[in-house]
């Protein structure tokens, strides 16, 4: 546990220090909210629907990149294989990754919390607030294991771009930006095929006191299988190019 925090606490000053990172997923969605959103959701019932979209869209920003860049990065850094000459498992260096990523999304989820409650007349009971943070949960296990795939296959240079290119279209395919009833036809139609839908469907959900449908945890059950299994490959594949 000791070995777990010393590295945690190590990564997370190392990636406070680097700005790219930092305001990119803790200032860049909140920005991007106050663009678009105060003026255009004048109930509270449409100011919550905005802000659960947007917390999913500053959650996956943090994972994706926490995840993806910093993954590729390793890879290609002689301090990551300098570290696994040195005692410890190297599940050591995993669950301090995850305990890292999810920091810094939950971090951009609050700060998006706080712009949503100070621009829009957004209100959340307490039990509301609970079934949120479940529900964003519950998207973020696919999304970090995307995220840990594309940073097993991806180079350090590629992976930022990668990881945009995923980021950004699943964002407004999703309906993140747009309410999916907004959609072009043709996107509509994309939309439900989607982890970030699913996972919206979630959180509009709890935002609107509707009752939750099992197909949504189901569909991102199996992305979180599929994304688990391509992660999975790529460790291996890296280990065996690497290390062997």
């Amino acid at each position: 546990m000791n070995l777990i925090l010393a590295q945690y606490k190590a990564s997370v000053l190392s990636l406070s220090r680097n700005p790219g990172y930092f305001i990119g997923s803790m200032v860049f969605p909140a920005v991007f909210f106050l663009f678009f959103v105060p003026s255009s959701a004048p109930s509270t019932l449409e100011a919550n629907f905005a802000m659960g979209s947007f917390m999913i869209f500053a959650m996956m920003g943090a994972l994706f990149f926490g995840f993806a860049v910093g993954i590729a990065n390793d890879r290609a850094s002689a301090w990551a294989v300098y570290e696994r000459t040195l005692p410890g498992s190297p599940y050591v260096r995993l669950v301090s990754r995850v305990l890292n990523g999810f920091t810094f999304a939950g971090g951009a989820v609050v700060v998006m919390a706080l712009v949503a409650h100070l621009t829009t007349p957004a209100h959340l009971s307490v039990a509301a607030w609970g079934r949120l943070a479940l529900a964003l949960l519950a998207g973020a296990i696919p999304i970090s294991l995307l995220g840990f795939a594309i940073g097993y296959f991806a180079s350090p240079k590629g992976a930022g771009t990668l990881a945009q290119l995923f980021y950004l279209p699943l964002s407004f395919v999703g309906g993140l930006w747009v309410p999916p009833q907004h959609l072009p036809e043709v996107v509509q139609k994309i939309s439900p095929f989607t982890p970030t839908r699913h996972w919206g469907e979630l959180v509009w959900q709890a935002v609107t006191g509707e009752a939750w449908r099992a197909q949504d945890f189901l569909s991102l059950a199996v992305f979180a299988l599929l994304f688990g299994a391509i992660s999975l490959w790529g460790y291996r594949r890296d280990e065996g190019q690497r290390f062997s």
